[in-house]
């Protein structure tokens, strides 16, 4: 019963806007109707005013009505622009009929000649209002359904990227567990870190920078335990503990993972990575350039698993940053060089 009452409330409510537009509307159109009849007949001037305004509101309506057929969600433009040139068209032949009407003895055909092109002219604005907010309606809709397959998308690139993680430096501690067992205990701590932050604290699709330069810091730190004397590392990574910019979480890590990656898998005896990170104007400046030589072996698994890491990295800098990054990969004289530019959120 009070699901019933409240749709006749609704109905009732949206009867009443319409009540009011009709009132408000029919004032002015009735006083511009009273003016125009008298330039084109010398009697029955209220009487043909009131005829006006009903023909102009009816009209309205009826254009509201034949519009609501239109069943395409996408519309044309060449209707829009049909309409608007059929209501122009009208228009001006109302003000031209007002200064040459026909002798006053054909009355009839005078108030023809201009209730017809009021008529449509009423129609064609009638259709023009509905057409219009269907459309805004409509691309409302596609644009929130994009949004709504967009975020679906980056929380489904998100997910994968503790799992990459995960795997590559489980394979990067196995083969330290065969030669240098002793360090497994202080990586393990360094890990549960890395993978709190991950799995916990990086759900949002953008988090404050300075945290993910705290992840970024204990990652680096990671990487020189298990790497040792072989590394030659240069950082220069800007203090951002008083700023509030925010990044997408764990966009910046595959790029320090894969350089640490692709140095470490050579014959050279020492690896060279320099990091370098700072905010200018209303951007984020990100560098990283690292060695890499002859290859020691090849490992399918980890070329794999590499691969997916910067494919996710590209698809969500697409789908958070459009239109507002800049990422250059170079491999030049023995040097990986990864250059991007990120619009600060």
């Amino acid at each position: 019963m009070k699901n019933g009452e409240n749709t006749n409330f609704a109905g009732l409510t949206e009867l009443q806007k319409h009540l009011v537009f009709v009132i408000l509307a029919a004032i002015p159109i009735y006083l511009a109707s009273n003016l125009y009849t008298q330039s084109v007949v010398t009697r029955d001037d209220e009487e043909a005013a009131l005829a006006a305004t009903i023909f102009f509101l009816g009209g309205i309506y009826t254009g509201r009505y034949l519009s609501m057929m239109w069943t395409s969600k996408k519309i044309p433009s060449t209707l829009f622009i049909s309409l608007s040139f059929l209501s122009i068209l009208c228009l001006c032949w109302i003000f031209f009929h007002a200064d040459f009407p026909l002798s006053p003895n054909r009355a009839f055909l005078n108030l023809l000649l201009f209730y017809l092109p009021l008529f449509i002219l009423s129609i064609t604005i009638g259709m023009l209002i509905k057409l219009g907010r269907m459309t805004v309606k409509n691309q409302l809709q596609e644009a929130k359904s994009v949004a709504a397959q967009s975020q679906s998308e980056l929380h489904l690139l998100q997910s994968q990227l503790s799992p990459h993680f995960l795997f590559n430096t489980l394979n990067n501690m196995y083969g330290i567990s065969i030669t240098q067992h002793e360090k497994i205990p202080t990586l393990l701590l360094k890990l549960s870190d890395l993978l709190r932050y991950s799995v916990y604290d990086a759900k949002e699709l953008f988090v404050p920078l300075k945290d993910e330069l705290t992840y970024l810091d204990n990652y680096i730190d990671f990487e020189k335990i298990r790497i040792g004397d072989r590394l030659t590392l240069t950082t220069a990574l800007e203090d951002l503990s008083h700023s509030d910019i925010k990044i997408a979480p764990m966009l910046l890590i595959v790029f320090i993972e894969n350089a640490f990656k692709h140095s470490k898998n050579t014959i050279d005896p020492a690896i060279s990575i320099d990091i370098k990170l700072k905010t200018w104007g209303n951007s984020i400046l990100f560098s990283i350039k690292n060695s890499h030589g002859t290859p020691a072996h090849t490992d399918t698994a980890i070329e794999k698993s590499s691969g997916l890491g910067l494919a996710n990295v590209k698809k969500r800098l697409e789908l958070l940053y459009p239109n507002a990054y800049e990422l250059t990969v170079q491999d030049e004289d023995g040097y990986y060089t990864v250059l991007l530019q990120l619009k600060a959120k």
